[in-house]
Order: C-alpha cells, then sequence, then structure tokens
C-alpha cells in the first residue's frame, strides 16, 4: 500500500534529482532475480576456481583483515597474505587509489588472481551522511530509508567498497545499551520495515547492481538483549522471545535479498554466536532460508578462546567453520585463526566439504558483483559522486522527516520570523560538527556538517541577531572504553563553567529566545557506549535550568539516540533530532520555523528511568494488571513518552474505525478502515499506527502489538479514509507450547492512533 504520504516523498526525490526507483518497494524476491542459467554459470566457475586451490588458498578466501593507514605493522599479515594465497576481504579502506592498487596485487599477483572484497561499515552514510538508524526508523517512512541507503551505497560503491555491514536489525528494548543508536528500537514489526528498506537501498534490484554493495545484517541474534544493557555481555533468550521478537527483523532482511549476514560477538544461552551452529545452520539457514554467506564480528573467532568455548585457534576455526560461518573478520594486527584451518582439516577437525561449501559462498559472491570483469574503480569519477549535492538534499530531508517533537507547549513552534529579533543558541552540541553526524562516521571519508548554529545563521542571515555560548563541556570519559579510538577528544582551551554559564543565561536573557542544544557527545554512545544513567553528561542540566530560569522562551534540541531525563526542566519546547547528519542544523533551522513540520514518531518507549528498562509497550498481561504503572512502590513505572509518539505543528482527528468483516475465517485477510482529519491549519504528515491484541489461545500474547502503519500527508481540514489488511502471518506467532507457529481462533482488539496509547477501538474474530 502506497499512502500519499509515499507518493509525496516521491515528488520530493524527485525535485531533489534522485531516481524514482528508490522511493519505491521493492518486490521481496527482486534481489535473487538472477536466472536459473546464471546460478548455474556461477556455481560453475565458482566450483572450477575450488579444484585448483590449496588448503592455504582455501583458508585464505575465508579470511578478511583489517588495513588501517597509515599503520603498516597492522597490515602486514594482509599484504603477505594478498600476494601468495591470495584473500577473501579486507575492511576499512576507503581511498579509491589504494583499493586499486591492494585489488591489483590480489589480481596480477596471486597465483589464481582471485579480486578481493573490500568491507567498510557504511552505517548513515559515506561522505553525506544521514540521521543515525535510529532516527531514520522515527521517520517511520520505509521509502525514505531505501533511498537514504541508497546513496550510500552508491557512494562506497564509487570508492571501492562492495559489502557493508549493515544494516543493524537487532531489537534493542534496553536504551542503557549503546548500540540503539544503530538500530530500529524495541520493535519487531518496525524494525523488520526497516530492515526490508535497507537491504533493498543497499543491494538494489539484485545482487551485484550497478552503484549498489552486499548488505550485512546484524548480531545474527539477539544482541539486543544483553544482560543489564551492556555491550559484549551474554544473551540469555527463551525461544519465545527468539522467535516472535529478535528473529523477525533477519527474516524480512533474508526475504528481501540480504547476501550476507553477520553473526553476532556475545554468548547466545551459553554458546558464543560464531560457532553456535544451532543459530548459524539450523536456523539462519534451514529454518530462515539464508542462501548468502556468513560474516563473523572483528575477533571472534579468536575470541573464541577467551569465551571459554575453545582450547585454541586451531580448535575456534574449525567449530566456527563447523557452526556454519563462511569469513572470519580478524581483530587489526592479530593473526586469523583461519590460518590455522589448513591443519584443522589435516587432522580431521572439520570435513574438506564444509570448507568448500564456504569457500564457494565468497566466490560466487565476488562473481555476483562482477569483481572477475570489474576489478578496478575508476578513481576519475569518485568526487563528482561523493559531491552530488542531491544527496545533501536527501540529507536534509532524512533530518527534517526524522525529528520527533516532544514538547510544544503554547504553540511556542514555530517561531514567528516576524517576532523573533534576537536569538540566543547555546549548548556544547550547537556548534559541533562531529556530535551533528553522530558515531560511524570516519575522518578518511571527509564528511561535514551544518551544525544548528551555522543552519540558524544561514537560514535568518542578517535579519536576527544571533548569539552563542557554548555553555558547558562534555565530561571525559570515567572508564576507558575497549574502543579506545573512539574515546579521542582534541585538545581545546579550558572553559571556565561557571563562568560560561552565567554568559549564557545573560544572553537568553537579552534575546527574544533561546535554542538549547544538549545531549550526549556521539563517543558517548553506539559501541562500547552503554550508560547506566539516562541524565544529561557533566553540567548540561545545570546550563539548561539557568537559562530556562530567565523566562524567555526556551526550545531544547536533543541530540542523542536514548531517552534522556532533563530535570524537571520547564523548557516549553523539546525536539528530539537524533544525530542529525549532513544538513542537521539546515533541517533543525526549517523545522523551528516552520518551513518543516515534524512528524517523527519515537520507535521506543520514552523509559523513565535506566532502573526501570527494559520496559517496552508489548509486554505481557500480569494476573494483575492494574494499576500498570504502579509496580514501584516510589514512582510511576510509566514511560515519559509511549512509543510511536510524536507532535505535529497540526492536530489530527481519528474516526469511524470500521471493519470490513468482524468475523473471519484463519485463513482470510481482515480489512479495516479509520477516517483521519487534520484538524489544523497547516499541510502536515502524521503516521496512523495499528495495534492488535489477542484474547486468548494457546499462549498469552502482549498487551498490545504494532501490525499497520503509513505515514500520510493531509492539507489543512482534509480527511481521508485508511485501509489496513492484516495478513494471517500478521496474526501467528511461535508458541512454547508447540514448540512451533499458530494461528489462533481467537478474539482480537484492535486500536488505530497515533501511538501506542491509541483509543480509537474495535474487535475482530478469527473462526477456526
Amino acid at each position: 500500500m502506497i499512502s500519499n504520504g509515499h507518493r509525496r516523498f516521491k515528488v520530493a526525490l524527485a525535485c531533489v534529482g534522485l531516481s524514482l526507483a528508490w522511493a519505491v518497494p521493492l518486490s521481496a524476491n527482486s534481489a535473487s532475480a538472477d536466472s536459473a542459467s546464471d546460478d548455474a554459470a556461477i556455481q560453475a566457475r565458482a566450483d572450477a576456481l575450488l579444484k585448483q586451490m590449496t588448503p592455504e588458498e582455501k583458508a585464505a578466501q575465508l579470511t578478511q583483515y583489517f588495513y588501517l593507514q597509515p599503520i603498516p605493522a597492522a597490515n602486514k599479515p594482509a599484504l603477505e597474505a594478498l600476494r601468495t594465497t591470495g584473500l577473501g576481504s579486507l575492511l576499512f579502506v576507503t581511498d579509491p587509489a589504494e583499493v586499486n592498487r591492494l585489488q591489483r596485487i590480489a589480481v596480477e599477483q596471486s597465483r589464481l588472481k582471485i579480486p578481493l572484497l573490500f568491507g567498510f561499515d557504511v552505517i548513515h552514510g559515506l561522505r553525506t551522511i544521514f540521521p543515525v538508524p535510529i532516527g531514520m526508523a522515527a521517520s517511520w517512512d520505509p521509502a525514505l530509508v531505501e533511498a537514504t541507503q541508497a546513496v550510500a551505497a552508491k557512494e562506497a560503491r564509487a570508492v571501492g567498497v562492495h559489502w557493508t555491514f549493515a544494516p543493524n536489525v537487532d531489537i534493542a528494548r534496553d536504551p542503557r545499551w549503546g548500540r540503539i543508536v544503530e538500530t530500529a528500537g524495541e520493535d519487531p514489526y518496525l524494525t523488520s520495515a526497516m530492515a526490508r528498506a535497507q537491504v533493498h537501498g543497499f543491494q538494489g534490484p539484485r545482487l551485484g547492481a550497478p552503484g549498489h554493495v552486499i548488505a550485512g545484517p546484524k548480531h545474527f541474534a539477539g544482541y539486543g538483549a544483553s544482560l543489564g544493557g551492556r555491550d559484549w555481555d551474554e544473551v540469555e533468550l527463551s525461544d519465545s522471545d527468539l522467535w516472535n521478537v529478535h528473529l523477525p527483523p533477519f527474516q524480512a532482511a533474508i526475504n528481501a535479498g540480504a547476501g550476507a549476514m553477520m553473526a553476532a560477538y556475545m554468548h547466545l544461552n551459553g554458546v558464543p554466536a560464531a560457532a553456535n551452529r544451532n543459530l548459524l545452520t539450523t536456523i539462519l539457514r534451514d529454518k530462515l532460508g539464508f542462501k548468502g554467506f556468513i560474516g563473523s564480528d572483528s575477533g571472534s573467532v579468536n575470541k573464541l578462546v577467551t569465551q571459554n568455548l575453545t582450547r585454541d585457534t586451531q580448535d575456534a576455526a574449525a567449530r566456527a567453520i563447523a557452526a556454519g560461518l563462511d569469513i572470519e573478520m580478524v581483530d587489526p594486527g592479530k593473526l586469523a585463526a583461519m590460518s590455522k584451518l589448513p591443519a584443522a582439516m589435516a587432522a580431521g577437525q572439520v570435513p574438506q566439504a564444509r570448507v568448500d561449501e564456504a569457500v564457494g559462498r565468497i566466490l560466487k559472491a565476488k562473481l555476483r558483483m562482477g569483481l572477475f570483469e570489474r576489478p578496478y574503480i575508476d578513481e576519475k569519477a569518485v568526487e563528482k559522486t561523493l559531491n552530488d549535492p542531491a544527496h545533501r538534499r536527501l540529507a536534509r530531508i532524512a533530518a527534517e522527516r526524522s525529528a520527533v517533537l516532544l514538547r510544544n507547549e503554547n504553540g511556542v513552534l514555530p517561531f514567528d520570523k516576524r517576532r523573533i529579533k534576537s536569538l540566543a543558541v547555546i549548548g556544547p552540541m550547537a556548534a559541533s560538527a562531529k556530535d551533528t553526524l553522530g558515531p560511524w562516521v570516519f575522518e578518511q571519508n571527509g564528511a561535514s556538517a551544518v551544525t544548528v548554529l551555522a543552519g540558524l545563521q544561514q537560514k535568518l542571515g542578517k535579519k536576527v541577531r544571533i548569539s552563542y555560548s557554548e555553555g558547558v563541556r562534555m565530561p571525559a570519559r570515567m572508564f576507558p572504553s575497549p574502543s579506545a579510538t573512539a574515546d579521542k577528544v582534541p585538545e581545546r582551551p579550558p572553559l571556565d563553567e561557571t563562568t560560561e554559564i552565567a554568559r549564557a543565561a545573560a544572553l537568553a536573557r537579552d534575546a527574544d529566545a533561546a535554542v538549547v542544544v544538549v545531549g550526549e557527545a556521539m563517543n558517548m554512545i553506539s559501541e562500547g557506549g552503554s550508560r547506566s544513567s539516562f541524565t544529561l553528561p557533566g553540567r548540561q542540566q545545570e546550563l539548561l535550568d539557568a537559562v530556562v530560569a530567565t523566562g524567555k522562551p526556551v526550545v531544547v534540541v536533543i541530540f542523542s539516540a536514548r531517552p534522556l531525563h532533563l530535570g524537571e526542566t520547564r523548557a516549553q519546547a523539546i525536539l528530539d533530532a537524533w544525530y542529525p547528519g549532513s544538513e542537521g542544523g539546515t533541517a533543525i533551522a526549517n523545522l523551528l520555523f516552520g518551513d518543516a513540520v515534524p512528524a517523527g514518531k519515537l520507535p521506543f518507549s520514552w523509559t523513565r528511568s535506566p532502573a526501570h528498562a527494559p520496559n517496552y509497550y508489548a509486554q505481557l498481561i500480569s494476573h494483575k494488571p492494574n494499576p500498570v504503572n504502579g509496580r514501584y512502590w516510589n514512582e510511576t513505572s510509566a514511560p515519559t513518552y509511549p512509543f510511536g509518539y510524536g507532535l505535529s505543528y497540526s492536530t489530527f482527528e481519528y474516526t469511524n474505525l470500521r471493519l470490513q468483516q468482524p468475523s473471519v475465517p484463519k485463513s482470510a485477510l481482515v480489512v479495516l478502515n479509520v477516517d483521519l482529519k487534520n484538524l489544523g491549519d497547516r499541510t502536515a504528515d502524521e503516521v496512523p499506527q495499528l495495534y492488535i491484541h489477542q484474547r486468548f489461545g494457546t499462549s498469552a500474547r502482549p498487551a498490545r502489538e504494532l501490525k499497520g502503519f503509513q505515514r500520510v500527508t493531509l492539507k489543512p481540514g482534509e480527511t481521508r479514509s485508511l485501509r489496513f489488511v492484516l495478513s494471517p502471518d500478521d496474526l501467528r506467532y511461535w508458541s512454547s507450547a508447540t514448540n512451533g507457529w499458530v494461528n489462533n481462533a481467537s478474539a482480537f482488539d484492535v486500536w488505530v492512533g497515533g501511538n501506542s496509547e491509541a483509543t480509537l477501538h474495535g474487535i475482530f474474530e478469527l473462526t477456526g
């Protein structure tokens, strides 16, 4: 179903000069469009190569080394392998000249002349940076997500990247976990929609499509459920949680044609994922039907020894391959565990047929990507692609559509351009390009950002007097991170924060309004970025309180990817901008002054306290359901804002929910309609969301589950009838009572509205 909002977005893409094809969802089978004859030809070529390969050459194809510039010592094992046995893959190289130089070594100097796959973390852009994935999920706009990742793929392929370790489709129900920033949040239905869109954007209509890369969804599986939200810690999941919550987004990515998959680091139910045969073979291949190749996360094969699973690295290589892993990502400067694979084969620890199967998958991926025919990139064309102005325009649209308006008391936003003559811009994030871009952005790719301060200056020019204060600095990390490179902060002159807070308050007092940009620095989230507190780091709360105390209108702009606690702030407006990317400042300026209307919706429940986590909306109903918000003796357990929540500069009315049939067979479609009216005086987007609850069945079901959404554009006063369809797949679930999937005859509640607390209600019944 393509809503009016989807059509409007296609028009927007045309206006910025991007292909309309990017805005049209691809079919589930589009990534597997090669004919049977092509498949047979590729298989034959791979088999012919396999027959010529020594055990050492096979092991090399199952190895991916980091290649770091300028750190020659770390690259020595990779360079030695390239010239002799060849190599499966290198990662972290995005210098086009160096990509071609390394590819020439592989193609011209190794015995079998097998080209390299180049991998890179293209998480939310390469040169053009889009909002972080949790922010893109807040757009509730799969067409937009597909378009942004298509641009990311185009830029990555231009510099020689063939394979991205994305999308992250982990379910993140504990916002203490830093990698929530890479996910689509807490809900499997929304995450599945984002997974499909990202795979289609990265890969295009088929694996090997020009200007596209191999998508590598991660981390298989359950990584988002690590103990206490602590990165790298173990995961214990029931089969019910695994199948109903954590696996559906991976299934969606597989159905979309994902060519690769990344195994997780952690133990799942006691077995590290990189050597978990039940996970990688029985579930991923046999039950979910994955046909591509499986890679490890960084160093996780060697670390099977650290995790007390294997006696040594030879055992680790054998166990990982036997479990179903196909290629090892080696930690920088380390020797590959796969280098011990020939000895393991000779000792009978792993069958040659299983090794050949893994090597064959890597070779077929290279063949499908056309690397044997076109191993090199056109270095002269790179900058034109990376600097395409249409990419920056799409980045602005993405930042506008992903922002979530959390509070807007007395309609303080949008600012009236006629009345605002002076504006105070305050906060440590307001002029920080790095924090505007967010994590997973690498200096080597030359990304730049319009900050909030710069965006407002560009928008308002000399018409408005803008004053600026940094206010406070972000604190240093209390404990050193295992990812030390993420924690390096450039030296700056010291700041007297007490004096600067007073100056910031004075600037606000002297202005018509203040914009305070606060949040978490980009190195406080992502890998190794778990936090046990949702308070503003450092003295930001003190800064915010001082500015609010002036009595002037205050708008808080948040840079973060998890719920933050702003104390008891009386700021009139709060806009969650996530980490908005290259055009973040431009987009925020447009949103603050009404040239764009916010319509983003939260992809997670805004948990009130880390002590409450996880506290997602789709919980089971307990034997004492009321008061559901009074589970703690000392405070409410209700979230500050519910899942799916977000305000607009307009208001919307939901009425007239009607089911085509109140009773339908289990095999039939459930069709319902609802009327949506824009009550305001602005054209604006709304995201109607459909939730269901099954009243009885083989197992108990969550109080509510998201099962449909649309992003719709309505003119002032316009009413539209919206149609939702529930298929049997939408109503089935995995039951621990039967150890399998069931569709129950039952009564179902259904709600449609603007968030997970929607009140417009209906009932239908599935009959046996």
